[in-house]
């Protein structure tokens, strides 16, 4: 163990063939798979609102991101399958079984319109910022070359979720009503997604899977993202949100980690029937599979 660590810790990068503890496996597998499931459900919930999008212009937008974002399920689940932890057909029971885990966010329901935009400008930049840091040092080959895609395409989502803020912003005063409604109900789980503060014994940081602590992250993005609301006109839901008066950067209140420990036991507000739709729609088209695999396993005439 203390050679591999001195190996990824001068920058080594490891492949899938590489003979690796057990330990950084399981780990690095866990951390994909909760990419890969995320990927996936964050593309079910655009689905949802493909017919219900405002214009065609809008409804294309959400077609594309929610292509774009199966597309990231479907290579991160295979670069998990590689590691030979778990097959893919695995990975994907788990989930539905409600085994699996995804990030917070997925467990909650999106309301209006405005909760979609708030998802795109919010979420979408929580998730950059997080894939940023994962990619600048990332120990693992595969992972750190498919992210390399992935982190692309989520900045045009992250634009996408731009655009449409400014049009709210600059909106009739029912949409900024809207959209105010929609921050309140996103500002938090947001926050949460970072994930709880960082162990110091955390493997992800030892073994640079990670490259910056969760509070490392969270910090960086508040402090991008409260000056832009404001400047908005928008308010965080937060009455403790304040600039420190010696640094000038903003400092919120408490965070309560309870609403993030109940999505992490899939116990979220919406988990039930987001998890209880895709496991649907699974079972429903298990006949497609298992036909496929029929034909593969016949003999060649």
């Amino acid at each position: 163990m203390a050679d591999f660590d001195e190996f990824v810790a001068g920058g080594g990068i490891v492949e899938p063939v590489d003979d690796v503890p057990h330990e950084y496996r399981d780990a690095v597998f866990r951390f994909i798979e909760l990419h890969a499931n995320s990927e996936l459900m964050g593309g079910l919930t655009e689905r949802d609102w493909i017919p219900r999008a405002p214009g065609l212009r809008r409804k294309m937008a959400v077609l594309a991101k929610t292509q774009d974002e199966i597309g990231h399920a479907h290579l991160l689940y295979m670069v998990a399958a590689d590691m030979g932890v778990k097959s893919r057909s695995e990975m994907l029971e788990d989930l539905f079984a409600g085994r699996g885990r995804f990030h917070n966010v997925f467990h909650y329901q999106a309301v209006t319109w405005a909760d979609q935009v708030a998802i795109a400008y919010l979420v979408d930049a929580g998730a950059l910022i997080s894939q940023q840091a994962v990619f600048k040092q990332c120990s693992y080959g595969p992972y750190r070359r498919i992210l390399k895609r992935i982190i692309v395409e989520e900045g045009f989502h992250m634009r996408h979720g731009e655009e449409m803020l400014l049009i709210f912003a600059e909106g009739t005063d029912i949409q900024r009503t809207m959209f105010q409604a929609a921050l309140d109900r996103w500002w938090w789980p947001t926050l949460h997604m970072f994930g709880p503060p960082s162990k110091p014994d955390d493997v992800l940081l030892r073994w640079r899977i990670k490259s910056e602590t969760n509070d490392a992250l969270r910090d960086k993005f508040v402090q991008k993202y409260a000056t832009l609301l404001m400047g908005y006109g928008f308010v965080p839901p937060d009455p403790d949100l304040h600039r420190d008066a010696e640094t000038g950067r903003w400092v919120t209140g408490e965070i309560d980690w309870e609403p993030l420990k109940a999505t992490l036991a899939n116990l979220g507000p919406d988990s039930a029937r987001r998890i209880g739709g895709a496991a649907a729609h699974w079972n429903d088209t298990r006949w497609v599979r298992e036909a496929l695999e029929t034909v593969a396993e016949r003999p060649a005439a």
